[in-house]
């Protein structure tokens, strides 16, 4: 949900669009198609959830479905275009804007929201940042954060800004959480022995990781969404 560096060798952009956005077709006679490409999506997201993202292959999603690769050449072109639909399909349903809620609080749930889904699919961070077509469930995701500050009085693309700079920093912290519950705790007990003898060399850094310990797990997800929602309070109070 938020530009990033250049990932994998993208499919080309009309490929993916006519998976993502395609239209459901009308029943023909004859048999019914076996696989759906949300039951591939589906299969391949099991798999990244176990395995990680590069045990994803067309090969690996074929052997779990009980068929040949092949054959899901029928309903999916390629790991590329099967990867924007597992995108897609991992951030789920965005959470609903209540009308006439403070545009703060419904930053900081559209922000949660983002973090709750990402944290369930770690994976899926890496695919969100890079350059890609944007889906049904994504583009929902933006029209339900937009909604939330559509009377400020921001540009169109600050309104955006907002909301990739609060996905960005969401998903920064499920990176960094991806090998473990508390990654602050971790690197402080890492550095521990050596801030311990080279203390004078780095006297403000070993107080700031000296104080690690007694934040809660998610002080910097918290403390990040706070900080961009006050600014952009800022923004909104000069302007008015």
């Amino acid at each position: 949900m938020s530009a990033g560096h250049q990932g994998a060798a993208q499919a080309p952009a009309d490929a993916v669009t006519a998976l993502l956005w395609r239209r459901s077709a009308p029943a023909r006679p004859g048999p019914k198609p076996r696989f759906s490409v949300e039951q591939i999506a589906d299969t391949a997201i099991a798999i990244a959830d176990e395995h990680g993202l590069d045990a994803v292959t067309m090969q690996s999603v074929a052997a779990r479905l009980g068929t040949t690769k092949m054959a899901l050449y029928r309903y999916v072109p390629g790991r590329v275009e099967l990867e924007a639909v597992m995108l897609d399909r991992a951030l789920g349903e965005p959470p609903s804007t209540a009308v006439g809620r403070d545009w703060r609080a419904a930053l900081g749930a559209w922000a949660g929201g983002v973090h709750e889904r990402a944290a369930a699919h770690p994976w899926s961070v890496e695919l969100a940042q890079r350059p890609h077509v944007p889906g049904p469930r994504e583009l929902l995701w933006y029209e339900r954060g937009i909604s939330a500050v559509v009377d400020l009085p921001l540009r169109g693309g600050e309104k955006l800004d907002t909301l990739v700079l609060l996905a960005g920093h969401v998903m920064s912290v499920v990176r960094q959480s991806s090998g473990g519950p508390t990654p602050e705790e971790d690197l402080a007990r890492g550095l521990a022995p050596i801030l311990a003898e080279r203390a004078d060399d780095y006297p403000l850094t070993a107080a700031a990781f000296a104080r690690t310990e007694a934040t809660a797990p998610d002080d910097a997800l918290r403390f990040g969404i706070e900080r961009v929602v006050a600014g952009v309070g800022a923004l909104v109070d000069a302007r008015s």
